[in-house]
């Protein structure tokens, strides 16, 4: 019989497998519906629908849940980071660069994470989540070689620094996130995010004046509902139980799938170009991951734990 940990252990990876493979698919999403609705609208419903279905779990989730002054300070810093600034900056990314070199920006991400949890939390960094974390990252920077100017992607470059904000968005939700997965569930943080966000961008579609649709095909609809669901409800709860159970720096590290997706899934759903040279990359990013997910657990130091 295999012992609970290696079953929870097992667990784990596979829900931090599902949440790249979500995240992944909505970059593709992402690029759909926002030919055919205005980007700020398609934000707040995503956030909106993600809400009236988390609503299911709204006393689960604030079942015991005590909050004090310092909680609702991480809480705000969180949320302000991931879902508000973060998807500002996606939104615009994906506005002006494909979706496979959107995918591909986020391998920037869990160098950034260790770097920042190895600063703020003390969370160690071993030899081999550092080398796979670049393994990662070089196998990752190959699926934007040759990046050119199409219908698809007006400004690549723009766009691609616009996915770098967003990442600096994501590792600041990452480090806040993990310290609140220690006093409260990954269910409650999920369904947090998912009110806050909602607040956010239903202000920001009155302030910008957004154009709200007045016909509703079937399927950007069904995207729409896609993206408020499975990515933003699913994906977000899985990646924060998976980090909820591992270090950071190596949670973070499973985010190198996501190019690998993307450019699957683009190719696949959008026509986006995918050759040897992707191929090749992906393979390397996969064998990034296996090498920092390889090492050995390491003890933080919990001497400098707060933020």
């Amino acid at each position: 019989m295999r012992p609970a940990t290696d079953e929870r252990q097992w667990l784990t990876i596979l829900a931090l497998i599902g949440a790249m493979l979500l995240w992944a698919s909505s970059f593709v999403a992402l690029k759909y519906t926002f030919a055919q609705f205005d980007a700020t609208f398609v934000i707040f419903a995503r956030m909106a629908i993600a809400s009236l279905f988390v609503l299911l779990f709204f006393r689960r989730a604030f079942r015991e849940v005590t909050l004090t002054r310092r909680d609702w300070k991480y809480l705000i810093i969180m949320a302000l980071f991931e879902p508000c600034l973060y998807f500002i900056f996606e939104a615009e990314a994906l506005k002006n660069t494909t979706a496979s070199q959107a995918g591909m920006i986020t391998a920037l991400l869990p160098i950034m994470v260790a770097l920042g949890a190895w600063i703020w939390i003390r969370e160690a960094i071993g030899w081999r989540v550092l080398l796979g974390g670049l393994l990662a990252f070089a196998g990752a920077a190959g699926l934007s070689m040759g990046a050119s100017v199409s219908a698809s992607a007006p400004h690549p470059v723009y766009g691609n620094v616009m996915e770098f904000f967003a990442m600096i968005s994501a590792t600041g939700y990452i480090l806040t996130m993990k310290q609140l997965t220690q006093r409260f569930s990954a269910l409650f943080v999920t369904v947090f995010q998912a009110f806050s966000g909602t607040l956010f961008f239903a202000l920001l579609l009155m302030a910008t004046g957004a154009k709200i649709p007045t016909s509703w095909p079937a399927a950007p609809t069904l995207a729409l509902l896609y993206l408020g669901i499975a990515v933003t409800f699913g994906a977000y709860g899985l990646y924060n139980y998976g980090t909820s159970k591992m270090p950071a720096s190596r949670s973070s590290l499973y985010i190198n799938l996501i190019p690998v997706f993307a450019a699957l899934l683009a190719w696949l759903l959008l026509d986006e170009s995918l050759g040897w040279q992707e191929l090749i990359a992906g393979a390397v990013i996969l064998a990034g991951v296996f090498l920092a997910q390889s090492a050995p657990e390491r003890s933080p130091d919990t001497s400098g734990e707060e933020l």
